[in-house]
């Protein structure tokens, strides 16, 4: 058994989105940027992988495209549970520079079928557990 958990996240960022922000992003989905200055030793590219995954099904991904007046992001990642506390400062800045309130990404311990939404508000990062009706 392994303690793996899918994350997904879908959002767009503010216009207005610092270039140390695009920079972390683009480290964390290894597009070849230099390691942020504020990085821990240990810590590595999260949204880097690629391919098929292995727990969760489906393909790992990770894309940042820039539109006419904003980033737009998606990913889809299989994270191990010891790298969790790793996700939760990128989640937080995330949510921070989201163009809007609302639903950015969910994450599914990889056995459950019932996800924790991720979900900005007014600039803060907000859990949100579901459970069956």
């Amino acid at each position: 058994m392994a303690d793996m958990f899918a994350v997904e996240l879908a959002l767009d960022l503010s216009p207005t989105v610092p270039g140390a922000v695009l920079h972390t992003l683009r480290w964390h989905l290894g597009l070849g940027e230099t390691e942020p200055v504020d990085a821990t030793p240990d810590l590595f590219p999260l949204l880097a992988d690629r391919g098929p995954a292995t727990k969760i099904g489906g393909v790992l991904t990770g894309e940042l495209l820039n539109g006419s007046d904003h980033w737009s992001l998606t990913a889809r990642q299989e994270i191990h549970a010891e790298l969790l506390p790793d996700l939760d400062p990128l989640l937080e800045m995330l949510a921070a520079h989201a163009r809007w309130d609302g639903v950015i990404g969910q994450v599914r311990f990889y056995e459950e079928d019932v996800p924790e939404l991720l979900v900005s508000r007014t600039g803060r990062m907000v859990r949100v557990g579901l459970r069956v009706a």
